[in-house]
């Protein structure tokens, strides 16, 4: 008897949010194409930096480093191989171990970031970040003097600024980038506030 209630009480259709209209699906799909998309466009654009930045490094240690500086353009900009144990344009030489740790929250970060990610313009500023803050951590982790103690390869060196490398451009164009995006209201989940 009590299979027989069963049966007799079960629907016909299934059970509530089971069942979606076409539409409903549809744009389920779509969204999940759009985020797709984002996130690839932010590792692509993070692989593109890290690779650029690890490249030019090599090159730099290669052919650069122990020899005198080359001049681009008269004394206005010129290529000079540095190691700086500090942050981003030699700030902060004493604390290369925090930048180390620093470097890796920001990557987690973004990692988590990603999840939520359906605005192109933040895809390509946390790529840009994420880009920056990995070619960064490779030299902290890969170059002497020690694991999460090395010092960063910086090159570019226009006259009256501090030496830096594409991975310190990278991470100040991707910050530059989303203090834009806040201004306009854009986060990056693609909602649009006013404040």
């Amino acid at each position: 008897m009590a299979e027989a209630e069963r049966i007799i009480n079960t629907p016909d259709t299934p059970e509530d949010g089971a069942h979606q209209a076409p539409e409903q699906a549809a744009d389920q799909e779509r969204e999940r194409t759009g985020r797709g998309r984002r996130i690839a466009v932010l590792f692509a654009v993070a692989a593109f930096a890290y690779a650029l930045d690890l490249i030019s490094k090599t090159l730099v240690v290669a052919k650069l480093e122990g020899h005198a500086p080359i001049k681009l353009v008269g004394d206005l900009l010129e290529l000079h191989a540095i190691r700086n144990p500090g942050a981003a344009f030699g700030f902060g030489a004493a604390f290369t171990v925090i930048f180390t740790v620093i470097a890796a929250s920001v990557i987690v970060v973004i990692m988590r970031l990603a999840r939520k990610l359906y605005s192109f313009p933040w895809a390509v500023a946390l790529g840009l970040l994420l880009g920056g803050a990995l070619g960064n951590l490779t030299d902290r982790i890969f170059r002497s003097p020690g694991v999460f103690n090395g010092q960063v390869v910086d090159f570019i060196a226009p006259k009256g600024f501090a030496i830096f490398n594409l991975a310190d451009s990278a991470i100040v164009c991707g910050g530059i980038l989303i203090v834009l995006l806040s201004f306009r209201g854009l986060d990056p989940d693609g909602t649009v506030h006013k404040d």
